[in-house]
């Protein structure tokens, strides 16, 4: 995949995983999202390969699956170190 590919991919999957992950998600920047997205689609590619999918000459649907989830993963994470409820005075 082309590099422009990837990060037009992970803005999209960024934005999927943040709607997709549960709770009080809308306390990260969007930049983070974005960067999440990026990371849930590399490691999405990695974790799928070494699963031993397959990748098809159409659509490959468990990858971006994969994708998806690891992005929610990588959202829930950045909101519960970026959280400030946290910290207290």
């Amino acid at each position: 995949m082309e590099i422009i590919g990837l990060i037009v991919a992970g803005i999209i999957i960024g934005l999927l995983g943040k709607l997709v992950a549960p709770g009080d998600r809308d306390n990260i920047p969007l930049w983070l999202t974005v960067l999440c997205g990026i990371g849930g689609v590399l490691i999405g590619y990695y974790v799928s390969g070494a699963l031993g999918v397959a990748a098809t000459d159409g659509i490959d649907w468990v990858r971006w699956i994969i994708s998806i989830i690891l992005a929610a993963i990588l959202v829930m994470i950045a909101a519960t170190v970026t959280s400030k409820r946290g910290i207290r005075r």
